[in-house]
């Protein structure tokens, strides 16, 4: 009984102590990250690609973005905070842009995606690593790229829901 008490601790400790060990070495590099940014990108435009152009105004509340404001959203806060926390430039485009075609929409969500992917990978392990006051509070740059991530993801995942309010199928998720 004793023996198999013992047994027990050192195993759980075993197992986490390779959890630690594990954990802390599960970091994403930089060009998996944008591999991913990629993904984002690739997967926002197949959003916008299965919502008609006759519901791009749709809201499901009066309350609620539209459709396209939905995903102008999801592209002018790819940009907007990657140039307010990224170390971003200047951008060659109008930021606060308000895109009302689909060529518009499109057309803003590759210049913010190409803007952010460009300013996110000139950094640094040393400015990923940097603390900054945010409205989050403060966070490494490196949170806030998870932030701006995330972000992103919540805003399109509205945008499938309304597509599939509309009794459209929305695309197939996009893993890696």
């Amino acid at each position: 009984m004793k023996t198999t008490m013992i047994y027990r601790v050192m195993t759980l400790a075993f197992v986490m102590g390779l959890s630690g060990m594990y954990g802390a070495q599960a970091q994403t590099t930089m060009e998996e990250f944008l591999a991913k940014w990629d993904n984002s990108k690739a997967f926002t435009l197949e959003v916008l690609e299965k919502m008609p152009d006759n519901l791009l105004d749709y809201r499901p509340h009066e309350s609620a973005m539209s459709f396209k404001e939905q995903v102008a959203h999801v592209a002018g806060s790819v940009g907007g905070l990657s140039q307010g926390f990224m170390l971003g430039a200047e951008p060659t485009f109008k930021m606060d842009a308000k895109p009302e075609t689909r060529e518009e929409l499109k057309q803003f969500i590759n210049d913010c995606y190409d803007y952010g992917k460009a300013t996110i990978s000139k950094l640094t392990e040393a400015q990923l690593a940097e603390e900054i006051d945010t409205f989050a509070g403060k966070v490494t740059r490196r949170q806030m790229l998870g932030l701006i991530d995330d972000h992103a993801t919540h805003h399109r995942g509205a945008a499938v829901s309304y597509i599939r309010s509309n009794g459209i199928d929305p695309p197939a998720f996009r893993g890696m």
